[in-house]
This record gives structure tokens, sequence and C-alpha cells, in this order.
């Protein structure tokens, strides 16, 4: 049975190691800022954080890292600041934008990609818990059928045993006998 490390990720900061490295990635940051700003806020070293998202992380944010990488670009293209970009993003949410943002073909492009990303996301998600219930099934199957195997083998034993200790009882009745045999017949030899 696998144990888990005290150490390890869980789900929560693997998403915040994305989030932070994605939004470097789209304000022109390092990847190395993003893993000290992370391993501070979750007290563990920058190396440790780059090595969880080499080895791990990066691989499920393909395509967010292409969408962020097409954003820096846009946010290059268009001399934006990333201060701008975040007033930008608060403006979208609200009724009335702050800022007029300029309806573009390229904008759309990047929704489009961003409703891609999270389409591709949830399926990832979907498959991985699936293969995971089906793990889990297949072990579960073969513990019981450990678990069949190991009774009956425990029966047999059982039963072996009782042969063994009838066999055992019947030798000491018989080596018993024999001894009273021999005691009855040294004291008539004895008597005569």
């Amino acid at each position: 049975m696998p144990t888990n490390r005290q150490d390890a990720w869980s789900q929560d900061e693997d998403l915040l190691l994305a989030e932070v490295v994605l939004r470097n990635i789209r304000e022109g940051g390092t990847q190395l800022q993003a893993f000290e700003e992370v391993g501070k806020q979750l007290s563990r070293t920058a190396a440790a954080c780059g090595f969880r998202w080499n080895s791990y992380v990066r691989k499920q944010y393909k395509s967010g890292i292409e969408i962020a990488k097409k954003q820096r670009k846009e946010l290059k293209k268009n001399a934006i600041a990333p201060s701008e970009f975040a007033e930008l993003e608060e403006s979208a949410l609200t009724e009335q934008p702050a800022v007029e943002v300029p309806q573009t073909r390229s904008y759309q492009i990047e929704f489009n990609d961003l409703v891609a990303f999270l389409k591709e996301l949830y399926e990832k998600a979907d498959s991985s818990q699936r293969e995971e219930h089906e793990n889990y099934k297949k072990h579960i199957q073969e513990l019981e059928k450990q678990l069949y195997y190991l009774a009956a083998e425990n029966e047999k034993l059982e039963k072996e045993l009782k042969l063994i200790e009838q066999d055992y009882k019947a030798l000491i009745d018989i080596m018993e006998r024999a001894r009273k045999m021999v005691v009855l017949h040294e004291e008539d030899r004895l008597k005569k």
C-alpha cells in the first residue's frame, strides 16, 4: 500500500502554482519569480516549486501556457502595461467598463482559446477521475480475489490441523495403552 508523504503537493497547491506561473508568463515575468512567490506562500523552496512545475503541473497546462504567451504578445503589441491589463480584466466583469475595450478579432480568438482550454481541462479531469475509479475497482477486485484465496487456504490449513490433532491424540492413546500393557505385563511377571 503506497504511503503519502507529509510534504506531498495538494491539488490546491498545484492550482496556486499554475495560476501564479501563468500570470507571470502573461505579464512578462519569469518562471523563477513565480516559483519564489509560490514558495513563500506555501513555505516551500523555489527549487521545489520549479521541480513540481516542470515534472507534473506544466504538462497539465500546455494549452494554458500557449494562451498566456499569446496574451503576453498581445500586451506587448498593444503596449498595455500589466496594471492596465488588470484594469481591463476587472472592467470586463462590471456592466459599465472603465476603459473602452476595442472589439477586435484577436480578443474573440483568445476567448475561443480559453473556452477550448477549459473544455480540455474538464475532459482531462473527468477522464482522470474515471481512470482513478477504474483503478480502485481493479484493486478492490484483486483484494477480493486475495481474500477468497486466503480464506480457502485458511480453511484447508484448519482441516489439516484437525487431522493432525486427531492423529496425535490417537498416537498418544496407543502409546498410553502400550505403556499400560507393559506395566501390567511387568506386574504379572513380578507376581510369578
